[in-house]
């Protein structure tokens, strides 16, 4: 089963210095249709304007992932934590127990990302923090898991779910695989390029929900920057 959400179905809110597309019901936006995906429950596509962000604010029992697309965040936290995260990169927040942080773009352009919030296996724990590079070129014709809970995943950002989230780059008219089996729940969104799945073609940030499958093939109709969560 693929279900092709397009971008403009998805819910929006533009606050001005943020303009978020929710691709699953978040804040104000609420569709009983879209409430998660597996243990998937957020994937927001944000655009964070100049000298701007997320005050502090808490969060707990959740694993949240940012994918940056464009720009940069910078990341504190209550437990001291603090960096800045490019472009290409991918920082990881376990919220465990309780954690208070802000993200902030200090840059003197616009800052895009994914937010991915994926439910943790067990509640509580002690919260973490972790960011890391990973390249574009590593990535190019292949899947690079940047954040997992599935043990063997060595060189990946951990979380504690058994999830993971990839990445790969394919140029105009590579195809790539994925296999998976049938009881699990990936979603699949191009951050550039358009893309074919089966007989679906998608837009840059549309989403792909598969369920079903033993195996994924994507063909990129443009060179196609590609991001996908594998969860139960």
């Amino acid at each position: 089963m693929i279900d092709h959400r397009p971008f403009a179905t998805l819910g929006a809110a533009n606050h001005g210095w943020l303009d978020a597309h929710h691709h699953f019901s978040f804040a104000g936006y609420h569709d009983p249709a879209r409430t998660s995906w597996g243990r998937l429950r957020v994937w927001n596509d944000d655009t964070i304007a100049a000298k701007s962000g997320f005050p502090t604010h808490p969060h707990s029992d959740m694993e949240i992932i940012t994918y940056v697309r464009t720009g940069a965040i910078t990341h504190r936290d209550s437990l001291g934590n603090e960096g800045r995260t490019e472009a290409g990169d991918v920082q990881v927040m376990s919220a465990g127990s309780g954690i208070q942080h802000s993200e902030f773009n200090l840059e003197d352009e616009a800052t895009t990302l994914f937010q991915i919030w994926i439910m943790p296996d067990q509640r509580g724990g002690e919260p973490g923090w972790g960011a890391q590079p990973f390249p574009k070129g590593d990535r190019a014709g292949q899947w690079v898991t940047l954040a997992s809970g599935i043990e063997g995943d060595a060189g990946a950002l951990p979380i504690r779910t058994r999830a993971r989230v990839l990445g790969a780059t394919v140029k105009a008219g590579e195809t790539i695989t994925y296999k998976t089996a049938p009881d699990r729940h990936l979603y699949l969104v191009s951050a550039a390029g358009s893309i074919r799945l089966g007989e679906v073609e998608a837009a840059p940030r549309d989403g792909l929900a598969i369920t079903g499958e033993d195996t994924i093939s994507i063909t990129a109709l443009e060179d196609a920057e590609l991001v996908l969560v594998d969860t139960q």
